[in-house]
């Protein structure tokens, strides 16, 4: 990267030796000239004391590749409780006492006026979500039948987040209507066997990878402030880059108590603020969404969409209390952004 910024810094006085302004003016360039930031760059990024400047080219980008709409969805959790996997950070899982509430499956009126209500509000997709490892085909099937009756009275688009599914069980979400698939990575390759051991990031990425074999599109990103490094937030995004996903929910480590990072400390609002520009010029086009953890970065929500977010979970998430619904979509409009999709996101000229 040295070489690179050294080679550019004769057009634009860089220097790799006290990051500031003019890397971040080099590697804004670099991305609107349809360049990708490498490790070494977004590194660099990170590194950048003017956080102000960073920020703003950070919202650049976003505007320049993803438009002034604002995604949003919501999610019904239709499954809750009984998890076999281990996973660090989760309140549904059997292995730690958290006492969360459990049910087998949400019954189909329950969840269809969920969806009415969600379609009312004007949000753009909503998710139907499943705790456990997997899910049965006889589950699937019922939530199969859910979505064809939500698609038929409604129109909304549906997602789905049912964990590690495999290629004929996602072909059958598809053919139901649902045409977006979630599975998080949730960090590095490095970092997550600390946080799980029960099942690997491979699984995730084969899942990933069947899901868009069946022509689904992935919403895939992870979780920040379970105790990784700004190199493993970085890893993230380049991993969700490579695997070609559009739509990357940043959720912030809400600590449950029960879990074994109940006690972990929550994350400066910079260190928030500069991951999500960092993720934003790494991938430039994509939906950077708000999601678990909402609550806990409310006073600094603004400046992280001026820093390149560009959408939103709306409402309740999973376990823990979501957001307004209506302030949100106040606050988005207020900020110049429409959540109307007229299709024209996509890379502009200015």
């Amino acid at each position: 990267m040295e070489e690179t910024l050294h080679e550019r810094a004769e057009e634009g006085s860089v220097t790799c030796d006290s990051p500031g302004a003019n890397v971040v003016e080099v590697l804004k360039k670099k991305v609107f000239e349809g360049g990708e930031v490498t490790r070494e760059e977004a590194l660099a990024l990170a590194a950048v004391t003017d956080k102000a400047v960073l920020y703003e080219a950070a919202g650049e980008i976003r505007d320049r590749f993803a438009g002034r709409y604002f995604d949003t969805c919501s999610i019904v959790n239709a499954r809750s409780g009984r998890c076999s996997e281990n996973c660090k950070w989760c309140s549904q899982s059997v292995v730690f006492k958290t006492h969360v509430r459990e049910y087998e499956l949400i019954d189909e009126g329950s969840c269809l006026e969920l969806a009415r209500l969600n379609a009312r509000y004007g949000i753009d997709k909503f998710s139907f979500v499943t705790s456990g490892r997997s899910l049965s085909d006889k589950n699937i099937d019922r939530l199969c039948d859910y979505a064809r009756k939500i698609r038929a009275e409604l129109g909304i688009k549906l997602c789905a987040s049912m964990g590690l599914l495999g290629r004929e069980q996602l072909l059958r979400l598809k053919e139901a209507g649902i045409t977006r698939y979630h599975c998080n990575l949730e960090s590095s390759r490095r970092f997550f066997p600390t946080l799980c051991t029960s099942h690997t990031m491979d699984e995730k990425i084969e899942t990933i990878r069947a899901a868009q074999e069946v022509g689904m599109e992935v919403c895939s990103g992870g979780i920040i402030g379970m105790g990784e490094a700004m190199e493993d937030r970085v890893d993230l995004a380049l991993t969700v880059r490579g695997l070609g996903v559009k739509s990357i929910p940043v959720n912030v480590l809400n600590p449950i108590p029960g879990t074994p990072l109940e006690g972990t400390p929550p994350l400066a609002d910079e260190e928030v603020l500069t991951t999500v520009a960092v993720f934003r010029f790494i991938n430039p086009d994509a939906f950077l969404r708000f999601a678990g953890g909402r609550m806990l970065i409310a006073h600094i929500e603004e400046e992280a969409i001026r820093a390149g977010i560009n959408s939103a979970i709306l409402g309740d998430m999973l376990t823990t209390v979501g957001s307004k619904v209506v302030e949100d979509m106040e606050k988005v409009k207020r900020l110049g952004f429409t959540t109307i999709d007229n299709g024209e996101r996509g890379v502009r000229e200015f």
